[in-house]
């Protein structure tokens, strides 16, 4: 696209009056020279010399929209009715209406669909075994916010290569979460860039918004439309007030530019979200899974006239990065719930086939199950660990007898939550 630009005439230039156009920094395949500028005349300064381009540039890439998508990897009725079931019993884990622990468990993030699938066939067989007391959710994370650089997730990178075939990645994230779903193991994932949800949404179980985006208003607006629970992060500094303003800011209705299905960008106008919830995940002023840093947040959402739901990620801050220490938070809250706390709902796991973690690069060998971000535990130590933390939620049941169902208690079936998607 072309702007008119206005330049002075310069006196000391004797030509006719003409017409200078330029363009956005943005550049389309096939368009021919200097980019960032039209093929007209160039634009320069007063003493004759060229105005040179500036800052960045981009290249616009065709990719097939999320409709295109959606219509050629459809979500099937078994899919749709783990997602949409998981959605709801979610909420009334958080709510505390369900007095099971909703658990969100997985890979740091996933690179390999065999080891994905491995996985998720193991975990589910756990979930169903362990569905009186715990709601599992699998972690399915296919993008990755990063400090500074790094591989940016399967999305992003699905060749792990730098190859960026971002129309490949969307496509294989889709394919694996529709088959996790369809085998009736939900998936959750954290959005990171906010045109994805229109790929991908209608497939998650549960969202996150991460500590590095809990205070950007993009997000805070993806939020409030995304038909599902949505945990945020504290920040990366250990601020939990920063995740309570993005909890009641993502409840409220917004209007913004977005990503249609359709593909072409939109006025988006959302209802607003009431089922957002704050995450603990630790910070760099140490670790807040404690019972007074529990309590705190608790405070601090019900002095915002929030509900009071407080989830803990074992991992990051809360595990200082190492995760075997993941088990220490971890049996340190399933301590908490057998005591009666009802304040944490649920907690976070990074958990992969085999412990620890290993670089990724092109050609180079990797480790079947294992992390190529985050060092994860392994599944020996996960499947342990959930019983572990199952056998809490029971305790919990004994000191605190289940309340009567209330009318929304019945596993629904997917027909009437297909129209809040």
């Amino acid at each position: 696209m072309t702007y008119p630009l206005s330049t002075p005439q310069d006196p000391a230039r004797a030509a006719p009056k003409e017409r200078i156009t330029m363009t956005t920094s943005t550049e389309t395949p096939g368009t021919p020279g200097t980019p960032g500028t039209s093929n007209t005349s160039p634009i320069r300064h007063r003493d004759g010399r060229r105005v040179r381009p500036t800052g960045g540039r981009t290249r616009v890439l065709p990719v097939e929209s999320p409709a295109q998508l959606c219509e050629r990897l459809p979500l099937t009725y078994h899919a749709a009715h783990t997602v949409m079931t998981a959605r709801h019993d979610a909420v009334r884990v958080l709510d505390g209406r369900d007095d099971r622990l909703l658990v969100i468990v997985g890979p740091c993030s996933v690179h390999d669909r065999a080891a994905a699938l491995d996985y998720a066939s193991r975990l589910r067989e756990a979930a169903a075994a362990l569905a009186d007391d715990l709601l599992v959710v699998m972690r399915v994370y296919v993008e990755k916010p990063r400090t500074c650089l790094g591989w940016p997730g399967l999305v992003g990178d699905p060749g792990l290569d730098g190859g960026a075939d971002l129309g490949r990645g969307l496509a294989e994230a889709r394919s694996l979460m529709l088959d996790i779903a369809e085998t009736g193991l939900p998936v959750g994932c954290e959005w990171v860039n906010p045109a994805t949800p229109a790929y991908l949404s209608d497939v998650v179980a549960w969202g996150s918004v991460g500590a590095r985006t809990a205070s950007s208003q993009v997000h805070r607006d993806l939020a409030s439309g995304l038909p599902m629970p949505v945990g945020v992060k504290n920040g990366t500094d250990g601020s939990v007030q920063v995740a309570v303003d993005a909890v009641r800011a993502a409840a409220a209705p917004h209007t913004f530019l977005g990503a249609s299905g359709a593909g072409p960008v939109s006025v988006l106008r959302t209802s607003g979200n009431p089922d957002c919830h704050v995450v603990l995940r630790g910070g760099a002023d140490g670790p807040n899974y404690g019972a007074a840093h529990v309590r705190r947040a608790a405070e601090l959402l019900a002095g915002a006239g929030l509900p009071v739901r407080v989830v803990v990620d074992a991992s990051h801050g809360n595990s200082g990065k190492q995760h075997e220490r993941q088990r220490v938070v971890a049996d340190d809250l399933a301590m908490r719930i057998a005591d009666g706390d009802t304040t944490v709902r649920g907690l976070l796991l990074e958990s992969f086939l085999v412990p620890g973690r290993q670089d990724a690069g092109a050609g180079r060998q990797l480790v079947f199950g294992q992390s190529v971000t985050d060092a994860c535990l392994g599944w020996s130590g996960t499947a342990q660990l959930l019983r572990e933390l199952a056998g809490a939620a029971r305790a919990r049941r004994a000191s605190c007898p289940r309340r009567a169902a209330d009318p929304g208690s019945a596993v629904l079936g997917t027909t009437p939550f297909l129209e809040r998607t």
